[in-house]
């Protein structure tokens, strides 16, 4: 075994023996006058007992191609199939080639920013990964915005088409730069919040925004791509991860699979920041989930300069020890063009640090000195002077940034202690805290944990995974195992609706201060903001 697929097995993905996507070879004796079986019933003997399965289904068009191809091709094919319900379903008949491989693509089907990654589906080694903008977003920049569009004449055609156009170019590139063939793609794996998956699907999301917050379906059936109009092998399946409520997606379910949290015996939590905060609280016994609007904010998307993690965007900010100013890091080293989410944190809990705004999260002028100024009855932070700036102006922190955070912060902080409270169990009693998401790649817990956004745990604690909804189902798409497993995760997991619990706002508003109205609860943050507190 070489070691890409080590790793891969490493990460719970498998090679082709244990996939529910797989091809075999099919090598039959020609028909003869002594043994004058139709094409289909010769075909199948071979396949059955390759497979260990009697249950194996053929669609009508492929029985039409099915006599000349086997004729062409001496007999001598490759089948390509995958299992659903406990029946194989033939997606194609190809030429038997030496080494051929077969494909898959697994998405991760964000609101704002889409990645795609090819996986060769013998091994689950990755072959390549494209990340684009949501092409949605020409519609409306969050979900609310896109399910009223979707209720307008042709809107939800509309919505839909958009993003299946987007992903047939991605996908046409990706294959192009890794010379796959199309009709080597066999299979698709998709995981988005339960609205998006509604929008690729075309399917109706009106309800999920109303009470009681009902979709239209949890737990699609694999689809045939031809019928989505997506740009691989038409009979290649479709796997949508399931959704459990009308804000908890498949992205979430396919995070927890790549988290491994439900294998644990202690508790954990994973917390997925993206359009919204998603988080999951339990172990192997059992799972609780909820969602909540805290995330544009921590995106750095509310922010006057706020931007999505790329070159340019201020990512870390720290305080230099001997001159006591600000000092920032950007992606890639660029010069600054704005601010993306762990760079918003860093920058208020560095002011808070050195006292430049105040437990309200308000300006302290005479910390500030020349950094403050007023622009149109509104005081700002200069964090970029217009000379040091790739935009020739200055980058600046209102007071309106810093309270939209605070919201977002507070909205965090509610939504774990709500979570927590309910199953009885103490934020400090979390022994893994797993965070998901580019928001997870880059955060510093240290900042969050100042301005009272995560609990004041131990840092060894937390764990940043990345884009675990890609991962996950990365992992679903190659293994059997990983899939029927994501099953039983939905199974598993109880969701709470938010929207109509008391406890989470007077939560909400007893943690709109940094770190808390409660300072118990944050013994390592230092009380007295005025001092240097280098972390």
């Amino acid at each position: 075994m070489g070691n890409e697929d080590k790793t891969n097995q490493k990460r719970g993905q498998a090679p082709a023996a244990s996939g529910w996507i797989r091809t075999v070879q099919a090598k039959m004796e020609g028909p003869s006058l002594e043994d004058n079986r139709a094409d289909v019933d010769r075909f199948l003997n071979q396949i059955r007992q390759s497979l260990d399965s009697e249950e194996v289904a053929i669609d009508f068009p492929l029985v039409k191609k099915m006599p000349g191809i086997l004729r062409k091709e001496g007999y001598d094919v490759q089948a390509v199939l995958y299992r659903a319900n406990h029946l194989w379903h033939l997606i194609d008949i190809l030429p038997a080639q030496k080494g051929a491989r077969i494909f898959g693509l697994a998405v991760d089907l964000g609101t704002s920013m889409i990645t795609i990654r090819l996986l060769d589906l013998l091994t689950g080694g990755i072959k390549g990964e494209r990340s684009f903008l949501n092409p949605q977003l020409e519609m409306g920049p969050d979900i609310l915005t896109r399910i009223h569009k979707a209720s307008e004449e042709d809107g939800l055609c509309n919505l839909q088409g958009l993003l299946i156009q987007g992903l047939n170019r991605e996908i046409g590139q990706i294959v192009k730069d890794q010379g796959v063939s199309f009709d080597r793609v066999a299979g698709m794996s998709v995981a988005g919040n339960t609205t998006m998956t509604h929008l690729f699907l075309g399917l109706d999301p009106y309800w999920l925004c109303r009470e009681p917050y009902i979709p239209v379906i949890n737990r699609p059936e694999p689809i045939r791509a031809g019928e989505l109009g997506l740009g691989i092998h038409p009979n290649a399946p479709v796997l949508v991860c399931p959704n459990v409520g009308s804000y908890f997606g498949g992205d979430l379910m396919a995070g927890i699979l790549s988290s491994g949290m439900h294998h644990r015996q202690g508790t954990s939590l994973l917390v997925d920041v993206g359009t919204n905060a998603e988080v999951v609280l339990g172990n192997r016994d059992w799972l609780m989930a909820c969602a909540g609007a805290a995330g544009p904010a921590l995106e750095g998307g509310v922010a006057s300069m706020g931007m999505m993690a790329a070159p340019g965007a201020i990512d870390k900010v720290a305080t230099d020890r001997e001159s006591g100013e600000l000092k920032l890091g950007t992606i890639n080293n660029s010069p600054p063009v704005g601010i993306c989410g762990s760079g918003l944190i860093d920058l208020v809990a560095q002011l808070y640090r050195l006292g430049m705004i105040d437990l309200r999260g308000k300006f302290v002028p005479a910390r500030c000195g020349d950094h403050l100024r007023e622009i149109e009855g509104m005081k700002h932070f200069v964090v970029v002077p217009s000379g040091a700036s790739a935009t020739g102006k200055d980058l600046t922190l209102s007071q309106a940034d810093i309270d939209s955070l605070l919201r977002s912060k507070a909205a965090m902080f509610a939504i774990l202690t709500t979570i927590t409270e309910m199953v009885n169990v103490s934020l400090r009693d979390i022994q893994r805290f797993y965070i998901g998401g580019a928001f997870g790649s880059y955060i510093d817990p240290r900042s969050a944990i100042t301005i009272g956004m995560l609990p004041d745990l131990p840092l060894e604690t937390y764990r940043a995974l990345g884009n675990t909804s890609l991962e996950g189902a990365g992992q679903a798409l190659v293994s059997k195992r990983a899939r029927d497993e994501m099953y039983r995760i939905q199974d598993q997991v109880t969701y709470i609706e938010l929207n109509v619990n008391s406890r989470f706002m007077e939560l909400f508003s007893a943690a709109k201060f940094i770190p808390h109205t409660d300072r118990s609860l944050f013994p390592s943050v230092k009380q007295n903001p005025g001092s240097l507190n280098i972390l």
